[in-house]
């Protein structure tokens, strides 16, 4: 028998490796490429490169979608091409042998049929639609739109005023989603192609840390027209931001005793303090909003007496109601909601957990702060208790982490059936079903489905359900608005009017979303009410953004935010993450490679400084 030896990689593999880590990095950060055709027909290349060749679908099939592809980007395609690629790449997806053939196959199909379109104008003009209205990827993947590189130069150069103002433009709180915002913008910054994404909302913090109190823009003459708003939270009051600037008079009824919704009521203080929260918005009602807070709708006035009062009307409450499990014995007590929960710190009433055992059902980022507050009410041990994966929960990853951090331990693959009580009606187990890994459905994500073993029972004093929340929208059905499940309908959807001069945005027109999503919602009813209203106001900041250095950018590590001790944060609700030093956040300003100004990305017709 020969001898064994251990091998090592080649110095050609571990080139390939590298090539391939390269395309890894360039697929993600590429996904808002302006050209779909030419994206899929790199995919196809790619695949057929990877084929084995021994089946007639890929060895022929990927081959002729190629040439198919080739003729159409080259000019010299026609409409019958359309239909061949969608027919030959759904013969590939149905007969391929491996996954190389049937998802080069898939990809073809979802390409034709969701850019149509800019296949027929790559065959009668050359050229593909412009699908994206900004080129420079953060930027069009922020919701609102702020100007990310314009702030990023801003804050290089020490002009943190300057940076507030700019991103006020589009976002009428900084200091909060400096703090908390889930950045989807990173998901395309081209860094990505170097390193690593820039530290873009660590950026922001630092921005809004340093510069202090900047106070809001004059507002335009007064319009004489009245806009009523029904919810002060992310979406209401940037709305009534935006409004009171354009000029118009704007009153803000609120059901809780402080402004702010989900800010205060659903995001625990060691993320954001409340004195951040309540000076970003004191700057905001400075603009002269009128504030009415305790008013329940429905209740304390009706919608049509606020309809009365106003030209025009905007609801913008959020998803303030909790789901339920729907298993035996959630009516025990101890058993609590991650709405109410929350809502009771927001109010300052922190219940005592001293010695209890919690288990939080659910795995998003509501489920990491009520755990991760659980921890800090003096529980002796708190459980996360997660129908799937660790790796599928919904919640960021350093929440989860942080979380783990402070003694929080995650019960995956574990199903709820019921809680049983003892003889004082108190829950005492959290009794769950095993689950077992199954197939992936069309989230994209692996589904579950109960594993042939007992159950299970966990000692659980107190069992928090924080597996979604509601929209309390049944009185505005009554008022004759149209419902889609608990959210209010609009009939103009791109514009959330639900009636005349009646408008909707945030979570109660789309379901429970991101902060930042809630804040583009409210910027765009306020364009929209004003456009009702008859006016075409203008949102606009005069800054000159510095010229870019024309310096190489090596490859260079990013600066991550630092936190405080775990054994340390964990026992208070201090703010739990330190910002970034100066020396930090211009290394990581240096890191922008400027799209706004080179290459492709750069602003067709010169950067957007209104709106």
């Amino acid at each position: 028998m020969d001898r064994l030896s251990l091998s090592n990689k080649s110095a050609n593999t571990r080139a390939l490796e590298e090539l391939a880590k390269s395309v890894g990095n360039y697929l993600p950060t590429a996904a808002q490429g302006l050209c779909p055709v030419d994206t899929a027909a790199s995919y196809i290349g790619a695949c057929l490169a990877q084929s084995c060749g021994k089946c007639v679908p890929c060895r022929v099939g990927l081959r002729k979608l190629g040439e198919l592809y080739e003729k159409i980007l080259s000019g010299k395609g026609e409409e019958s091409d359309i239909g061949l690629i969608e027919s030959t790449a759904s013969v590939i997806a149905d007969s391929a042998d491996c996954a190389i053939g049937y998802v080069a196959g898939e990809m073809a199909l979802t390409s034709v049929r969701a850019f149509r379109e800019d296949y027929e104008s790559h065959i009668a003009r050359n050229w593909c639609c412009a699908r994206e209205e900004h080129p420079v990827h953060c930027l069009a993947l922020c919701p609102a739109h702020v100007d990310i590189p314009g702030y990023i130069a801003l804050t290089q150069k020490g002009r943190y005023a300057d940076a507030i103002r700019l991103i006020r433009k589009d976002n009428p709180f900084p200091s909060v989603c400096g703090l908390i915002c889930e950045h989807p913008c990173e998901e395309g910054c081209k860094r990505n192609l170097v390193d690593d994404a820039v530290n873009i909302r660590g950026i922001k913090r630092f921005a809004a840390e340093k510069a202090g109190y900047v106070p809001a823009p004059a507002c335009a003459e007064p319009t004489g027209k009245k806009v009523a708003v029904i919810g002060a939270g992310p979406a209401g009051l940037t709305a009534a931001y935006y409004l009171a600037l354009m000029g118009h008079k704007v009153s803000v009824y609120e059901k809780r005793n402080h402004p702010g919704g989900m800010l205060r009521y659903g995001i625990p203080d060691y993320r954001l303090p409340e004195k951040i929260l309540t000076d970003e918005i004191n700057v905001i009602l400075e603009t002269g909003i009128d504030l009415h807070l305790g008013v329940d709708i429905g209740k304390d006035i009706s919608i049509k007496e606020i309809a009365e009062s106003a030209d025009a009307a905007l609801i913008a409450i959020g998803a303030h109601s909790d789901k339920k499990l729907r298993i035996e014995g959630e009516d025990l007590n101890g058993v609590v909601s991650a709405v109410t929960l929350l809502r009771g710190i927001g109010d300052g009433e922190k219940p005592d957990f001293t010695g209890k055992k919690v288990c939080v059902v659910g795995g998003g980022n509501v489920a990491m702060d009520c755990a991760r507050s659980s921890v800090r009410l003096g529980a002796e041990k708190v459980s996360i208790v997660y129908r799937r994966r660790q790796a599928d929960m919904t919640a960021l990853a350093e929440e989860v982490e942080g979380a783990i951090a402070e003694g929080c331990e995650p019960v995956t693959m574990m199903a709820p059936v019921r809680i049983e009580g003892d003889e004082n009606g108190n829950a005492k187990y959290l009794v769950c079903q095993p689950q077992i890994i199954s197939t992936i459905g069309r989230d994209g994500r692996p589904g579950v489905k109960a594993a042939g073993v007992p159950e299970v029972k966990l000692e659980a004093d107190i069992v928090i359900v924080a597996i979604g929340q509601a929209i309390e929208s049944a009185h505005f059905g009554e008022f004759g608005l149209p419902l889609k499940w608990d959210t209010i309908a609009a009939s103009d959807e791109c514009h959330f009017e639900t009636a005349s001069g009646i408008f909707c945005g945030g979570d109660c027109a789309t379901g429970p979303a991101t902060v930042i999503r809630a804040i583009a919602a409210g910027k765009v009813a306020a364009r929209n009410i004003d456009k009702y209203l008859g006016f075409d106001h203008e949102i606009e900041v005069d800054i000159d953004i510095p010229a870019p250095s024309l310096l190489d950018r090596p490859a260079c590590g990013r600066v991550t935010m630092k936190e405080r001790d775990a054994d340390e944060r964990k026992n208070d609700f201090e703010l739990v993450e330190k910002c970034m030093t100066e020396e930090e956040a211009g290394q990581e300003c240096s890191r922008c490679l400027g799209c706004d100004h080179f290459g492709y990305g750069k602003f067709r017709g010169g950067r957007c400084f209104k709106w």
